[in-house]
This record gives structure tokens, sequence and C-alpha cells, in this order.
């Protein structure tokens, strides 16, 4: 018999690579003990990504939810580890040094053993830093190459990569093949290169299925000496996810490895439950079409966990184009020829922006790069017209080195817009921040939590931590919830017409419920459907004075109106530490005056004229569509 592989259960991840959402703390804890049961596991994703934003979306505190859940997990001697973005820690844009620092003390007390590591640039100047702060924390620094496929990205680039992080203190090597797409021999190169040299450092694959290469990589890989192999089971493997946990068990002991035994009755239990939870509201966010695989993935390079987001979000942008086409006398555009419009731009784009690997946040930045181009070319308009802040810092090398070269075209665009470029160390554009969080946590009475843990969540997600500590999140997403279930549960008119007075035809007009939150009952009104008419210019009540400020009232003077560029969520600031503009300031043309956060960046918006701000419609965290007046200048 051949050596011993052992597995990793991405649970954490078996949820993002299909939808939105993970589930709650109640049903991780309730899930969690039949994991352990399965006998099979000697290591579980607990953490990572956008798991604690996705708690906080969702009005629930994600510091309860890491102890409660990764708890059963150590008591039981079985290893928890995290996905962590290092310069990004756990969101989409770049963390204060402190802020890092902080990330693992807290994860650690709270139950995590591993830090899996990874740069969306491979620089690994951003992973250094996460190497010295996991240990110290002590935690195992896991230290990840992104894996992606282009002329740039080779074995023997990936090879000296592992060296380096090995040397700089990496106690394990992750191959995250994010998007599926390493081919698998190349891919067993790499981890044989790797055990060569370091035959003492353990290896772990994480691949996604998608475009159908991964069952045979983990083949190669198990051959190349790798030591552990993530997988995922029903009914969230395959397609986008992962491959499941049966057919790798089966393949491996038919190779002859020691693999763990498996307890079906568990398995069965575990997957039950899975589905349960998927009954109760999170399959409401999960696409049928990313339980797929598919070899178009092969092309663009796109990872399996942006693919869930991905398909959610491509609806809201295709009623974008479609507005405008119905404005413009066009053909409406469907869901297949807007996808494929995007990969063709992906393969457009990534190459222009220096190649970085498909991975988050760059991923996400490629993509909604050529999302933006794709809505801007369909309304007749430039390509490059809409650039996130974001995506301008990795062209400019402030979130660290791109592999390629940029495009003249990208060049031009930045010197055109007077941005400089940045060949210093990415940490050095993010001062420390942990002080004015303390300080602005006094100001509101809040406390900074058990280890810092509340000041760590505050300092990591601002504008999604306000939204959740005024229970504004909550009541957003029970309407969410309300208004799919809704829609789902609504007759097919296609099958069978309905009368339009039938009791359970979908609303047509906005209508009032009453959500509870916490014990507080909220009425929040809720628009219902996906009408193509142009949106109307109506705002979201605010659920309570707590949750937001009030939309500020316009001044007798009126003046000229800022219109929402693309739907998403409203902001006057980035961050909590930022002065954010009122009514009575004044603007000069080119200043940011707000921005729209879609497709997880903020995207700014600026005044295309001098004046006075005599108006600001919504309030900060208010949900707006494309056209909505958002203020208005005189």
């Amino acid at each position: 018999m051949k050596r011993e592989i052992k597995f990793s259960l991405v649970f954490r991840d078996m949820w993002q690579s299909a939808g939105k959402y993970v589930p709650r703390v109640d049903q991780l804890t309730r899930v969690a003990p039949a994991i352990i049961e399965m006998g099979c596991f000697d290591r579980v994703e607990t953490n990572g990504g956008g798991f604690e934003q996705v708690n906080l979306l969702f009005g629930e505190n994600p510091n309860k939810a890491v102890r409660e859940w990764t708890k059963p997990f150590n008591e039981a001697g079985i290893q928890t580890h995290m996905l962590d973005r290092a310069l990004n820690g756990l969101r989409m844009s770049p963390v204060p040094d402190d802020v890092r620092q902080l990330f693992y003390q807290v994860k650690k007390v709270q139950g995590t053993d591993i830090a899996r590591t990874f740069c969306g640039l491979n620089d690994v100047r951003n992973i250094a830093p996460s190497i010295k702060y996991a240990k110290e924390a002590g935690m195992i620094s896991q230290c990840s190459l992104s894996i992606t496929h282009s002329p740039i990205h080779t074995v023997e680039y990936y090879t000296k990569m592992a060296h380096e992080l090995i040397e700089l203190g990496a106690d394990e090597i992750c191959i995250k093949d994010m998007a599926g797409i390493g081919r698998p021999y190349s891919l067993g190169q790499i981890v044989k290169n790797i055990k060569s040299k370091y035959p003492e450092i353990p290896i772990q694959y994480h691949s996604h299925a998608g475009p159908g290469f991964n069952v045979a990589s983990i083949l190669e890989v198990c051959d190349a000496g790798c030591d552990y192999i993530d997988v995922g089971m029903e009914p969230l493997s395959w397609g986008t996810g992962h491959a499941d946990l049966l057919t790798v068990q089966a393949m491996l002991k038919d190779a002859g490895y020691k693999v763990p035994e498996i307890n079906m009755e568990a398995y069965m239990k575990v997957r039950s439950m899975v589905q349960e939870f998927m009954d109760d509201f999170l399959g409401l966010y999960i696409s049928p079409k990313n339980r797929l695989m598919n070899s178009l993935l092969i092309a663009p390079g796109l990872p399996g966990g942006m693919m869930g987001s991905l398909m959610a979000d491509l609806e809201k942008n295709l009623e974008s184009i479609n507005k405008s086409n119905i404005k413009n006398h066009k053909p409406l555009m469907t869901e297949d020829q807007l996808l494929i419009k995007l990969f063709d731009e992906v393969a457009y784009v990534w190459p222009r922006v220096g190649y970085p690997p498909l991975v988050t946040p760059f991923s996400q930045y490629v993509k909604n790069l050529a999302m933006m181009n794709v809505i801007q070319l369909e309304k007749g308009k430039a390509r490059w017209s809409m650039i996130a802040d974001d995506i301008w810092d990795m062209i400019l090398g402030k979130a660290g080195r791109l592999p390629g070269k940029l495009a003249p075209e990208i060049i031009e665009k930045a010197k055109q817009e007077g941005r400089e470029f940045f060949e210093g160390d990415p940490q050095d554009n993010y001062p420390d921040a942990l002080d004015k969080y303390r300080k602005l946590m006094n100001v509101k009475q809040w406390e900074t939590g058990e280890d810092d843990e509340e000041l760590f969540e505050y300092a990591m997600h601002p504008a999604q931590y306000e939204a959740y500590r005024s229970g504004k999140a909550k009541v957003e997403f029970l309407a969410d919830v309300a208004k799919r279930k809704a829609e789902k549960n609504a007759p097919d008119p296609a099958v069978a017409p309905v009368p339009q007075a039938a009791p359970f035809a979908l609303p047509t007009t906005p209508q009032t419920m009453n959500v509870d939150v916490n014990g507080q009952t909220y009425l929040v009104t809720v628009d219902f459907g996906h009408s193509l008419a142009p949106a109307g210019n109506h705002q979201p009540e605010s659920p309570s004075p707590a949750a937001a400020p009030a939309p500020q009232a316009t001044s007798a003077g009126g003046g000229e109106d800022i219109l929402s560029p693309l739907e998403g969520k409203f902001f006057l600031v980035k961050s909590a530490s930022d002065t954010p503009l009122k009514v009575g300031d004044t603007v000069k043309e080119g200043d940011i005056l707000c921005y729209i956060e879609a497709m997880k960046t903020y995207n700014a918006v600026r005044s295309d004229s001098g004046g006075i701000i005599t108006s600001i419609v919504p309030a900060p965290g208010d949900t707006v569509s494309e056209d909505d007046i958002l203020m208005t200048i005189q």
C-alpha cells in the first residue's frame, strides 16, 4: 500500500462557491457533530474569505459564529483552517498592518488552527507578514500558490515562489487551484519540485471542479507527493464547487493509497442537513447553473468561488443593460448572451492588465472591469470608462506587483487621469488604523469585545459592521429573503395562467411587511419583481433612526441631479474614519462625491462640475438602482 492521503472538508467554500451565503451559526453547530461522525476528515475549513462579511450581511455576529463553529472540531482533534487574503485580510481591499496583526491573534483564540494565506497577485512581499503574524499567534502558516494558466505562470514560476515562501518560514504549502484550470501534469511537476527540495513540508491541494480537470489533477498531485486533498460533498460538490469526497476516496483507494473510511450513515445525515439548509433560505441564492460543470470556464479561468456570486450578480447587470436597450429601442439581451460577452471581454481584459492570477480579489476585479466594459459598450460608451478605485490600485501597483506588463492603452488611461504608479511595499500605502477605530467605538459606546474581537471586526469590515450593529443589515436581509420566497412561490404564467386577482400572485407594486429584529418590529418596504422599465427615484425606507442617518432634504435652490451609474449600495465614504460630504459643502469638478458598492468593489461617483451640494437623497447603506438620484449640486 502507498502512503496515507488525508482529507479536508472545505465546508465554508462549498457554500460560497455555490451561492452568496453560508449557514447561520445555529445551522453550523447542528451539522458539526455529523461531520465529525463521518470519521474521515483530518481538517475542516471553518472560516475565511467572505465568511465574516456574510455573517454581518444577515445580521449575525461573526465572532460568535467562529467560536461556536470551531469548538466541536477542536474538541474532536480535527484541525480547523481559514482562508486569509494576505494584504487584504478577510476583505476585498488592503488592510492596515496593525489590523492584520490582530487578525491572527483573534482567530487563534477563537479556535482556528491553520491560516491558509494567499496573495491574489502571488506577490511574496504581501504574504511575508502573514507568515510572521500567524506563527507569533501560535497558528500553522500555510502559504498558497494561486494557480492560473498563462504564458507567465509556468512550473518554474510556481516552484520558485514555493521555495521563497518556505525560506520565509511557511510551515506548509497549498496548491490553490481556485478555478480548477491547472493542468494535471504541470501541477504534478510543481508538487514534485517542492517535495524534492523540502520533503518534510506538507502540501495540500485545493481545486474546483468547474472546467473538469480536477479529479485528474488530484491523482497527479498525490502521485507527486501531496499530503492533503480538499473535498466537497453532495449536494454542493461538482459544478463551481469541489470534487466529491466519495469519488476522491474511491479513486485513491483504487490507486493503492491509504485513505480513511467514510461513515456513510453520517455522510447521508450531513447531506440531508445541507439540503435542509438550502431549502430554508440558502438555496434562494444558488443559481442552478452553478451546479453544472462547464468547459467554457477553461478560457476565462474564473474561479469557482467567484462564479457563485457572478451568477447572482448577472441578473442585475442584465437588467441594467436591458433598461438601456428598451430606452434605445434595441433587442433585449439574454443571460446566456451576456455570459458569452463577459467571457470574451475577460479574455480581452486579462492580459492587458498584467495577467493578475484570477483569484480573490483580482478575479473579481478583472471580471468587474470586463463587466463594466460590456455594460458601457452596450450603452454606446467607451471601454475602460468606469474603473473602480480598488481596481486602479491593482493596476497602479498599490496592491502588489503585477506578474505581466500593462497594455499601452491602460498606461495612457492612467496618465490621462493623472494617476501615479507605485513601486514600493504595498503595505506602506495603508497606515495603522486600530487607534482610530478604538476612538470611534468609544464614541459610539461599543465594547471592543473579548480579545478585542469586536474591534477587529469593525476595523476589518467598517460599513458592514455598522449595518450589523444598527439592525439595518438584518432588516434588509430578511426583507430580501421574503421577496425571493414570494417570487419562487409565485405561479408560472407560462404553465398555468393565473387571474390578476389570484391570492398567491406575486405583487407588482412595493409591499410593506413587519420584520422582527431582536424583539423589535420594523416596517419594511419590499419591491417585488424585476421590471425593465426605467427605475424611479423611490428610496428604501430607513428601518430605524439608528440604522443610518436620515436622507437630507433638498434645499429650495434645487440643482443638477447626480445619478447612480449602476445598482448597488450607496455610501458616502469607504471607511468609517473618513469624513463624508454633507449638504452645503462645496465640491470641484472631478471630486469624489460618494461610492456605489457593487460586485464587491466600491465605485467612485465623481462630480461633473463644481458647486454646492443641495441634497443627499439616499441614506448610507441604502440600495439604489441605476439612474436613481444620489445628490443634487447647484
